[in-house]
C-alpha cells in the first residue's frame, strides 16, 4: 500500500502513543494541584510593580542581546553567502575548491546549538554579556549564509548573464543585478530570524545568561506561576509585535518594487539605531573588557579514556529517540488541529495557542511538565515537541492562508464537510512542502536536545551539560564533536529525502512566516 503525501504528514501524531502510555505511569498526583494552579494564573498575572520592573528590564536586556546578535549574524551572514554562492566564483574567477572547503568550515558551527555555545562561551569568557550575543551570533551567521546561499543560487542567471555580456563589472552586477532579486528574501527571513533570535536570547536567559529568560525560570523554581504569566504574556506580546511590524515591511515592500534597493540603506539605518537605543535601555554593559579564561586541551590520551567512559552508543539512541519522537509531534499535531477545528475563529484560537507554544523555550516547558510528571525521555520528546509544535502550525497556517482557496471553496459548495474541505482543498496543496520542511525541522530539533538536560539523565545534552559542570573538557569536545556529525547526517540525509519527495522547488513552501529553526 502506497501511502499519499497528505496521509504522511499526519503519520507522525503516532508518536503520541508512546508518549502518551509512558508520561500516563509517571503521573504523581500531587502535581495535579500545581498545574490547575499554573493555567489559572495564566488570567491573573501580576501587576505588582516590583515584579513588572524585573520583567521590563529582563525584556530589555533580552531584545538588546537578540538585536545584537542578529545585526552581527546578518552582517555576516550576507556577507559568507556571497562568497559560497555559486555567482561569486562566476564574477570573480576563484577557484571552486575554496567554495567547497567553507561549506564545509561553516557548517561546524551552525551545527552546534546557540544554548551549547552559551556554555562554552561562558567558561572561556565568564559571565558577560558578550556570551550571549556571540551565542546567538555565531551559529546564526553561518545558517543565515546557507540561506542566502540557497536562494542566490536558486535565481534565474539569465539578467546577471547580459549584464555580464555588456561588460559590466563584479561589483555592478552584484549591486545592479544581485541584490533586488535576493532582497525580499533578506527581508522575509531576516524577520524571521529575528524572532528566532528573541526565542534564543529567552532560553540562554534560561540558562542564567540574564534577560527575561532569568525571570522566567526563577519565577517557576519558586511556583510563582502569576509572575510567570507575566512574563509570558509580556513576551508574547512582544513577538506579536514584531510580526506585524514584519508583515508591514513585506507589504510595503511587495507595493514599492522599484525602490526595494534603496529600502535597505533605510533599514539598516533603522537596524543601527534600534540597536544603539535598546542598549541605551538595556543598560547592557558590552564595553568592560574581556578576560579569556584559558583552557588546557585535553591529551589524545584523556580523550581515548573519556570515549571509553562515555556509553556514547546509548546516549546517542535517547538523543535520537527524544527527537523522533518530538519530530512526531510538532508535525502530525498542526493538521490534526486545522482538520478538527476549521473554522476561522477555530484557527485564529489555535493560532494564539501556537504562538505561546512558540515563546516558550523547550526547558522552561520541561520544568512546567516536571511538576506533574517524573523525569523520562517522554517528558524531553513533549517538551520539545511542543515547543516546535508551535513554529510549524504557524507555519502550515500561513502558506495555506496564501494558497488559492477556489479548490476548498468547490469542495464546501459541492456539500462536503469543512474539515473535508480544509483537507483536500488547502492542505494537500501544502502537503508536500510541509513534509519536505518537516524533514529539515528534524534537524532542528536534534540540535535543541542539548537544550534539554534539565529532565536529567537522558541524552547527549544532559550528559554535555553534566561534563561542562565538572570541566571534563575531553567529555566536552567528544559529546560537541558528535552533536556536529548527528547534524550533518542529519542535513545530508534530509536532503536526500526532500530531492526524492519534492517535484517542485522547495521555496514553494516558505519556511519564513510573514517572511521560521
Amino acid at each position: 500500500m502506497i501511502l499519499n503525501k497528505p496521509v504522511l504528514c499526519i503519520l507522525p501524531i503516532l508518536a503520541i502513543v508512546p508518549i502518551a502510555s509512558n508520561v500516563f505511569y509517571d503521573i504523581h498526583p500531587g502535581g495535579i494541584n500545581l498545574l490547575y494552579n499554573f493555567f489559572s494564573s495564566a488570567l491573573n498575572p501580576s501587576f505588582e510593580s516590583d515584579v513588572l520592573y524585573a520583567v521590563f528590564n529582563g525584556l530589555q536586556d533580552t531584545i538588546s542581546i537578540a538585536l545584537i546578535g542578529w545585526s552581527v549574524s546578518l552582517f555576516f551572514g550576507i556577507s559568507l553567502a556571497l562568497i559560497t554562492s555559486d555567482i561569486f566564483y562566476i564574477l570573480f574567477k576563484v577557484p571552486y575548491s575554496i567554495k567547497k572547503f567553507l561549506k564545509i568550515l561553516l557548517s561546524i558551527p551552525r551545527g552546534i546549538h546557540e544554548l551549547v555555545w552559551g556554555l562554552l562561551l561562558l567558561q572561556i569568557l565568564g559571565l558577560t554579556s558578550w556570551v550571549a550575543i556571540l551565542a546567538l551570533a555565531i551559529p546564526y551567521s553561518c545558517l543565515n549564509a546557507r540561506v542566502f546561499s540557497d536562494q542566490i543560487n536558486a535565481l534565474d542567471k539569465a539578467s546577471l548573464d547580459s549584464l555580464i555580456q555588456i561588460g559590466s563589472g563584479p561589483i555592478q552586477v552584484i549591486i545592479t543585478g544581485l541584490w533586488p532579486k535576493i532582497f525580499p528574501v533578506l527581508v522575509s527571513y531576516g524577520g524571521y530570524r529575528l524572532e528566532c533570535a528573541i526565542r534564543g536570547a529567552t532560553l540562554l536567559g534560561v540558562f542564567g545568561l540574564g534577560g527575561i529568560g532569568t525571570e522566567l525560570q526563577l519565577s517557576t523554581q519558586s511556583l510563582q506561576f502569576r509572575e510567570v504569566w507575566t512574563s509570558i504574556w509580556v513576551l508574547v506580546i512582544s513577538i506579536f509585535c514584531l510580526e506585524k511590524i514584519i508583515e508591514r515591511i513585506k507589504d510595503i515592500n511587495k507595493i514599492q518594487k522599484n525602490i526595494k534597493h534603496f529600502s535597505v540603506i533605510g533599514l539598516i539605518i533603522i537596524s543601527i539605531l534600534l540597536v544603539i537605543s535598546v542598549i541605551r535601555l538595556g543598560g547592557l554593559n558590552i564595553n568592560t573588557s574581556i578576560n579569556i579564561n584559558s583552557i588546557t586541551l585535553p591529551s589524545v590520551k584523556s580523550l581515548l579514556i573519556a570515549i571509553n567512559n562515555i556509553d556514547l552508543v546509548k546516549l546517542i539512541s535517547q538523543t535520537l529517540f527524544i527527537s523522533l519522537l518530538a519530530t512526531g509531534i510538532a508535525v502530525g499535531i498542526p493538521p490534526i488541529m486545522s482538520m478538527l477545528f476549521p473554522t476561522s475563529i477555530g484557527q485564529d484560537v489555535i493560532a494564539k495557542i501556537y504562538m505561546i507554544c512558540r515563546t516558550l523555550p523547550s526547558p522552561l516547558i520541561a520544568l512546567l511538565l516536571l511538576l506533574f510528571i517524573y523525569p523520562s525521555l517522554s517528558v524531553a520528546s513533549l517538551a520539545i515537541g511542543i515547543q516546535n509544535m508551535g513554529v510549524l502550525g504557524r507555519i502550515l497556517k500561513e502558506n495555506i492562508d496564501r494558497n488559492d482557496k477556489f479548490i476548498a471553496i468547490a469542495f464546501e459548495k459541492s456539500g462536503a464537510s469543512k474539515s473535508s474541505s480544509w483537507l483536500y482543498g488547502k492542505f494537500c496543496q501544502q502537503s508536500n512542502s510541509y513534509l519536505a520542511y518537516s524533514l529539515y525541522r528534524f534537524d532542528i530539533i536534534l540540535k535543541e536536545t542539548a537544550a534539554i538536560g534539565v529532565v536529567g539523565g537522558a541524552g547527549l545534552g544532559w550528559k554535555l551539560q553534566e561534563s561542562l559542570s565538572s570541566f571534563a573538557w575531553e567529555e566536552v569536545l567528544i559529546i560537541v564533536a558528535t552533536f556536529i556529525s548527528l547534524t550533518m547526517i542529519g542535513e545530508s540525509l534530509s536532503g536526500s529525502l526532500e530531492a526524492s519527495l519534492n517535484n517542485k522547488k522547495m521555496q514553494s513552501f516558505n519556511p519564513t512566516p510573514n517572511v521560521s529553526n
